[in-house]
């Protein structure tokens, strides 16, 4: 993938931390997407799984993560113009859908970055993907994890059309109760939960949900190697998306 460590030396790279994060998540593979699926339905399952990976509504979203003066882990957040006719107003991930130049995901990443905040592709080092995410117009989202050596480094510009204002989180906020909540939700007869998360900042108060809220719970989760410490009794849009996902 463009812009991965790979066997790159990282000795003289970003903070003992980050080199520490790049080793590790190097070697992180997503979930096989046909685990749990019963032995007869694999090969309609894995016929199900290679239509996904050829299909033309892929989007990338970048996960950009910095440590702190304090040595904490934090992601770059945006909050989307209110001009947008697509989800005005809410917090997301730096990203979009995948143009014909681009050659990966990465690159898709990367490129909506550096056209949305203004972040220079050479700042970041791309070390793994998650899993794919769909939306519920089955829009299929690939997070990208990427580190920045030097928060410094970055002087956002805003694309004003796009991009209403840039801020940054605590990674691990998104495994804690602190700030959580969760309402119950139903599509297609499905109850599942929709996670919030209330933030505070000196730029303002953000509300981070549905997907950004999804995939920050699982990138936190692999980066920390622990569940999220609020229990929940159904499962979040993803898991219900996965239930049925092989009805496609």
């Amino acid at each position: 993938m463009d812009g991965e460590m790979g066997c790159l030396s990282l000795d003289s790279w970003g903070s003992q931390r980050l080199r520490s994060l790049a080793e590790q998540l190097q070697f992180y593979r997503p979930p096989n997407p046909l685990d749990g699926v019963e032995e007869e339905e694999e090969e309609e399952a894995a016929a199900d799984d290679r239509t996904r990976k050829g299909f033309k509504r892929r989007a990338a979203v970048l996960i950009c993560l910095f440590e702190s003066e304090e040595g904490e882990l934090r992601v770059i957040l945006t909050k989307r113009s209110n001009r947008l006719s697509s989800y005005p107003g809410e917090v997301a991930l730096p990203g979009g859908k995948m143009e014909e130049g681009d050659k990966d995901d990465s690159a898709t990443a990367l490129r909506e970055a550096m056209e949305e905040i203004g972040l220079d592709p050479s700042l970041v080092r791309v070390v793994t993907f998650l899993e794919p995410f769909f939306t519920k117009h089955f829009l299929m989202v690939v997070p990208v994890v990427g580190l920045l050596a030097s928060r410094e480094d970055f002087k956002p510009i805003l694309n004003t059309d796009e991009v209403d204002a840039v801020f940054d989180a605590p990674l691990e906020m998104f495994l804690e109760e602190d700030g959580y909540r969760s309402e119950e939700r139903e599509w297609m007869d499905w109850k599942y939960i929709l996670h919030l998360f209330d933030f505070e900042s000196e730029q303002g108060t953000f509300l981070i949900w549905g997907l950004t809220a999804s995939i920050l719970i699982r990138a936190a989760s692999v980066v920390y190697e622990r569940s999220p410490s609020f229990k929940q009794h159904l499962p979040d849009f993803q898991g219900v998306q996965r239930a049925c996902m092989t009805l496609i």
